[in-house]
């Protein structure tokens, strides 16, 4: 064997493998996004109306959730929280079987339903924090998001798993009859 051998044979191993890197990191971020589908918990979460019209993202209605904004009362955290610090949500059910926000902390719950969101640090005063999910967005054909976008108005409620971890995925959006 030659050294032109050698070498191509290296360059086509590097190539192969960065080809298979690059499909188990699109394979591990579609299996991180319907991880909750296929094992969390349903819940019923109220919506807020907000603005859903964006030029740019396509068809979608744009979801605010009752639970977006947290007070913490967690005595452990002495510093401001920074933008995108994992806070955890614990939810309890009320009598109309929609779930609502029963405390917020920076420590993953021992027991309990809870979900687990990012800070988002323009909205913080105090200990009142707006929090992202991740389930914000609700991309459907076209028609079906106008007239979602309309009928949420009044509110609404959003069907969404939650895996064991927190972790959560927005499965159906009900407008507020």
């Amino acid at each position: 064997m030659n050294s032109e051998t050698v070498s191509k044979k290296k360059i086509s191993i590097a190539i192969a493998v960065v080809i298979v890197m690059q499909i188990l990191v699109l394979a591990g971020e579609y299996l991180g996004a319907v991880y909750p589908l296929w094992v969390g918990q349903e819940v019923k979460l109220k919506t807020v109306p907000i603005d859903p019209r964006s030029m740019f993202r396509g068809n979608y209605a744009r979801l605010n959730y009752a639970i977006s904004q947290v007070f913490v009362t967690d005595q452990t955290i002495h510093l401001k929280p920074r933008f995108g610090e994992i806070i955890y949500v614990s939810l309890k059910e009320n009598e109309e079987g929609i779930h609502e926000l029963s405390g917020a902390s920076f420590n993953k719950p021992k027991s309990g339903l809870y979900i687990r969101g990012r800070v988002n640090d323009r909205w913080v005063t105090g200990n009142k924090y707006r929090v992202k999910y991740g389930i914000e967005a609700f991309f459907a054909p076209k028609e079906k998001a106008l007239a979602l976008e309309k009928d949420l108005r009044g509110g609404g409620v959003a069907v969404v798993q939650i895996a064991s971890n927190g972790k959560p995925a927005l499965k159906d959006v009900i407008p507020k009859s």
